[in-house]
C-alpha cells in the first residue's frame, strides 16, 4: 500500500491520494489539479503499477467526481454501499486506508479532513441507528439461536461437526460465547485436529465416534459438505440413551442438510435447520434496511459539514495574512510607544497592550466573518473579496484561482 501511494503521488495531477482496499473493491480517492488529466493519470497508474496488464480496464472501473465522490465515501463508511448492508468490517477498513495514507505521507489537508469526516459519519451511523445492529452472519445467528433456546452458553458442552470455513467460524463464536468443552469432528481427523488447535477447542474426534461425541454435548452444530445425512436418527437415539433426561439442541447450517429431520421426533432433542437460521438473519437485515433513511440523513449532515469546510478554504490564506499583518503593525507601534514613554510601569504596559489587541480584534472581526460567510455560500464572490483585501492591505500572498479551488 505504501509503495502504491508513493508511486501514485509521482503523477503531476495528483495532489493527494488515499487507497481503500476491501474484499470486493479497490478505490483511489484523490484531490487533483485537473479532473480530466488526473483521472487519466490514475487510470495509467492502475494499468502500469507493478507492470499490471488488464486488457479491458474500463469495464472494471467507476469514476466519481466532486460531491459524488464525497457522498460515495460516506456511504461506504456507513455500510450503505456494502453487499451486506451495515457490514461491520468496512469502517475499520476506511480507518486503515486513512492510517496507511498518513504513513505514506500522501494525505494533504483535503483528504485528511474528508477521511476524518467519513470515519465520524460511520461512527454516528452505528451509534445512532440500527444499521450495524444484530449480526447478519449465519454463524453468529446460529449461536444466537442456541442462546435463545438454552440461555447462557457458559459451561455448555458443544460439538461442531465440520471443519470448513463456516464450522470454524461457528466454533470461534461458540467459544467466545462461553462454551466450556468444545469438540471438533470431521471426516479428516487431521483437519479436525488442526481446526481444534486454531480455535482453541478441547479436542478433535473422528466421525466414526460421532455417537459418543453427541452423547457428551449440549449443543451440536453441523456444517459439512456431505451429500448424505451425517446425523441420523440411529446415531442420535444411541447418544440419547446415555443421557435420556439431558436435552440436546442440534443446529444444522449445512446445505444440503446434515441432520435427518426425523431426529426432532426423539425425546429431549431439538432441531433448527438452515431455514430457521436464515430467518433470523433476514429479520436482522430488515432492521438494518429500515435504518437506511436515518443513515442517509446522517450522511447529508456530514456532507454539508465537509462542504462548508471545503468552501471556506479560500478564506484561510487571506485571513491568516490579514491577521499577521495587523499583528505586525500593532506590535511595532506598541514597541515604539513604550520606547518613547519609558516611565510606563508594568501595569500601564499591560493595559495598553490589552487595549491594542482588543482594537485589532474588533476591527478584523467583521471582515473575517464576512469573508468566511461568502466562502461557504458563494465561492466566486469570496475570491473577489479575497483579492480586494490582498490589494487594499498589500498582503503579499497569492489568492488561489477558481480552477484551483473548485470542487
Amino acid at each position: 500500500m505504501a509503495e502504491a501511494l508513493v508511486a501514485l503521488r509521482d503523477y503531476e495531477a495528483v495532489r493527494e491520494a488515499a487507497m481503500l482496499s476491501t474484499c470486493g473493491r479497490v478505490e483511489i480517492y484523490a484531490e487533483l489539479e485537473d479532473y480530466e488529466t488526473g483521472v487519466a493519470q490514475i487510470r495509467e497508474f492502475l494499468q502500469n503499477f507493478r507492470h499490471g496488464d488488464v486488457g479491458d480496464l474500463s469495464s472494471y472501473l467507476y469514476t466519481l467526481l466532486g460531491g459524488e465522490a464525497i457522498d460515495h465515501l460516506f456511504r461506504v463508511a456507513t455500510g450503505l454501499d456494502s453487499m451486506l448492508v451495515g457490514e461491520a468490517e468496512i469502517l475499520g477498513q476506511v480507518k486503515d486506508a486513512y492510517v496507511q495514507a498518513q504513513k505514506a505521507r500522501s494525505l494533504g489537508k483535503t483528504l485528511h479532513a474528508l477521511f476524518r469526516e467519513a470515519v465520524s459519519a460511520g461512527k454516528d451511523a452505528r451509534s445512532q441507528t440500527h444499521i450495524g445492529g444484530d449480526s447478519v452472519s449465519i454463524a453468529t445467528a446460529a449461536v444466537n439461536l442456541a442462546k435463545d433456546r438454552l440461555g447462557d452458553l457458559a459451561g455448555r458442552s458443544v460439538l461442531v461437526i465440520g471443519a470448513g470455513k463456516m464450522g470454524t467460524l461457528a466454533a470461534k463464536r461458540l467459544k467466545k460465547a462461553g462454551a466450556k468443552d468444545l469438540v471438533i469432528a470431521n471426516r479428516s481427523f487431521a483437519k479436525a485436529r488442526e481446526t481444534a488447535t486454531a480455535v482453541g477447542a478441547g479436542r478433535a474426534v473422528e466421525l466414526p465416534n460421532l455417537a459418543d461425541a453427541v452423547a457428551d454435548a449440549d449443543i451440536v452444530l453441523t456444517s459439512t459438505g456431505a451429500p448424505e445425512f451425517v446425523l441420523t436418527p440411529d446415531i442420535v437415539a444411541a447418544a440419547m440413551q446415555a443421557r435420556p433426561r439431558r436435552p440436546l439442541f442440534v443446529i444444522d447450517i449445512a446445505v444440503p442438510r446434515d441432520a435427518d429431520p426425523e431426529i426432532a421426533g426423539i425425546s429431549n432433542v431439538g432441531l433448527a435447520d438452515i431455514d430457521a437460521v436464515k430467518g433470523i438473519v433476514e429479520l436482522n437485515l430488515e432492521q438494518r434496511r429500515a435504518a437506511i433513511p436515518l443513515v442517509e440523513e446522517i450522511i447529508a449532515e456530514h456532507t454539508e459539514r465537509f462542504a462548508q469546510w471545503y468552501q471556506a478554504r479560500v478564506a484561510v490564506p487571506v485571513v491568516s495574512s490579514l491577521v499577521q499583518k495587523a499583528e505586525t503593525i500593532r506590535a511595532a507601534e506598541i514597541e515604539r510607544l513604550f520606547a518613547r514613554c519609558p516611565a510606563f510601569g508594568e501595569r500601564e504596559r499591560m493595559l495598553i497592550t490589552g487595549a491594542s489587541l482588543t482594537i485589532i480584534s474588533k476591527l478584523l472581526h467583521s471582515v473575517v466573518t464576512r469573508l468566511r460567510e461568502r466562502a461557504t455560500s458563494n465561492r466566486a464572490e469570496a475570491l473577489m473579496l479575497a483579492q480586494m483585501l490582498e490589494e487594499l492591505f498589500d498582503l503579499r500572498f497569492r489568492v488561489p484561482t477558481e480552477a484551483e479551488t473548485r470542487e
